[in-house]
């Protein structure tokens, strides 16, 4: 993109450059171990346009006075979890960031031993309050819950944060498990009273949202009964927001009232993202999902490698953002000879399907900035068992959207009823390379010999009854992503409520180096992938529509853009 800085980076880098503090971008990596395949440590398998400084948990993102904040936890001396503080950054357009001097740290009793995740609220008077969970006891993670305010409410890019002295504003009650007892959300306001919920777990199982109550934003009360809770483990993470009406994509601020919500959480023992769309009764204070079978048999924001993950509200375009976070899938060895881990995905604004049942998500429209060259391809058949290369542009860092049609749905599989629901299993026994019946896709980050090659595909099966409609799996499959050895290539999957009677269905991948994000159908099922080629890299990287199955497939319409880097990315 050259030298030329946009205007508002300009004025900003010239702010910092006269304050006092260090802009932190910089790790204490260890020497790579000779065992370490040199393509790991290569500097083309480092994100290009993704948000990549070494992070973890996603904290309190929000909208200020012109500026876009990300928080984030973060270790300043090594690739791995431990110092952990509240790194911070900031942007005008959620793509271009800045890195500021990190927000919160352990300094008062109350988080000495940590400070971890929690969540932003903007008061009545435009000033944001964080909530978050500290550490007050060595060794035991003994959690409770503090709170922050700007030093100088003035200051649009908040690079101070002070902690009132009635601290902690929460704390774990006899009986309750005091080391699973964290993340608060967002705050809403209703009928007189801020609530927010805070994650945790009863007895072995039973995870929950616990719900608190304040008049004043100071003096926090426990709520006789969670918002809402089941048996599937501790709840990390919660976040609880409005919707609007099915099938209208703006957003709603929090505090809004509405008949549809979304609660959210974060599950410790799968590291899995799950939601429910549901309606909260702010009277009996109770979140019923509509599915009621909805706990145990969830929808999940990405079926793929996405954790931790935190919508707010965009009061400029006036739609809910979801920001989630990505670890590496290789060693911890291999992180350290790196100097980084951990990415997050490209902000998704999400909204409700005109069905009612799910969310959809799709890339925020600044993402389209970043497109340079293209290529477009339409009305290309690809025979059974051919496949057809994309060139013209190089697709290590790209953004390709295409629309496919199958001529031969008679021709599918059935499926086999244990497979039913278990997406990811079925995913792992008819991978993209076992032929037959409707099986199509991308073939991303593949080399020239298809030695390596990442899987981004449909596989289509016959309706279960009379008057059902076709099955649609969608499944990212990278176990010959890459000849490296010691790599984590796990098969993700999920299946995709859509009718593809006709024959039609779209994708989206967001290529770029060592991470693969993918949205089937318009954003109903989206997959993200970390995958580490030792061929596949920069200019060796190729990109094919393939098609393994027994029918026909028209690549309808693709277009291919080379994505360029941010101007700054956070690190």
């Amino acid at each position: 993109m050259g030298t030329r800085l946009a205007p508002w980076l300009l004025l900003l880098l010239l702010q910092l450059a006269g304050a006092s503090h260090v802009v932190h971008r910089s790790l204490e990596a260890e020497q790579a171990p000779s065992s370490v395949p040199a393509s790991i440590v290569s500097p083309l398998l480092r994100t290009g346009y993704h948000f990549q400084p070494p992070m973890n948990w996603i904290n309190g993102p929000l909208y200020y006075k012109g500026w876009y904040h990300l928080f984030y936890q973060y270790n300043p001396k090594g690739a791995v979890w431990g110092n952990i503080v509240w790194a911070h950054s900031v942007s005008r357009d959620l793509i271009n960031w800045i890195a500021l001097e990190p927000a919160i740290k352990p300094d008062i009793p109350s988080d000495q031993y940590g400070c971890w995740s929690g969540s932003a609220t903007i008061l009545p008077d435009g000033t944001p309050a964080i909530l978050y969970t500290g550490i007050d006891r060595p060794n035991i993670n003994y959690q409770v819950q503090n709170i922050a305010f700007p030093k100088n409410a003035s200051d649009p890019l908040l690079r101070e944060w002070v902690k009132p002295a009635y601290n902690p504003v929460a704390t774990p009650e006899p009986g309750m498990n005091a080391t699973q007892f964290r993340d608060p959300t967002t705050a809403w306001y209703v009928d007189g009273h801020w609530r927010m919920l805070v994650g945790g777990l009863k007895g072995a199982r039973r995870g929950l949202a616990y719900l608190y109550r304040s008049r004043d934003f100071k003096t926090w009360v426990r709520s006789k009964h969670p918002l809402h809770s089941a048996l599937t483990g501790m709840w990390e993470c919660p976040d609880f927001f409005p919707l609007q009406a099915p099938g209208l994509q703006g957003g709603l601020d929090t505090s809004v009232p509405s008949v549809k919500y979304v609660l959210k959480n974060s599950l410790d023992l799968t590291r899995y993202d799950y939601y429910t769309v549901g309606t909260y009764n702010k009277v009996m204070e109770r979140y019923v999902p509509d599915n009621p079978a909805g706990d145990y048999h969830r929808l999940r924001y990405d079926y793929g490698n996405f954790y931790a993950s935190k919508t707010f509200f965009d009061p400029v375009k006036h739609r809910r953002i979801l920001l989630g976070w990505a670890n590496e899938s290789d060693s911890v060895t291999y992180d350290k000879a790196k100097g980084w881990a951990g990415i997050h995905a490209i902000p998704r604004k999400v909204w409700l399907d005109p069905s009612g049942k799910q969310l959809l998500q799709w890339p925020i429209e600044e993402l389209e900035t970043l497109r340079g060259k293209s290529v477009s391809v339409s009305d290309k058949v690809v025979k059974p068992g051919e496949h057809f290369q994309v060139t013209g542009l190089g697709t290590y860092q790209a953004d390709v959207e295409v629309s496919l049609e199958v001529s031969g749905l008679e021709k599918a599989e059935a499926l086999d009823p244990a497979f039913a629901d278990d997406a990811e299993r079925l995913c792992g026994a008819k991978g993209a390379d076992v032929r037959g019946g409707v099986v199509f896709g991308l073939w991303v980050l593949a080399s020239a010999g298809l030695e390596e090659k990442t899987a981004v595909f449909f596989r289509v099966f016959k309706p279960a009854g009379h008057g059902a409609k076709p099955v649609v799996l969608m499944c990212t499959d990278p176990t010959k992503s890459s000849l490296s050895p010691d790599l984590y290539k796990p098969t993700f999957a999920g299946f995709v409520d859509t009718d593809i009677s006709s024959g039609k269905i779209s994708l989206r991948s967001l290529i770029d180096r060592s991470v693969v994000e993918s949205f089937g159908a318009g954003g109903k099922t989206c997959i993200l992938s970390r995958v580490y080629p030792s061929m596949a890299i920069g200019d060796k990287a190729h990109l094919y529509v393939f098609n393994n199955g027994e029918a026909d497939i028209k690549i309808s319409h693709l277009k291919a853009w080379e994505m360029k880097k941010p101007l700054m990315n956070g690190a």
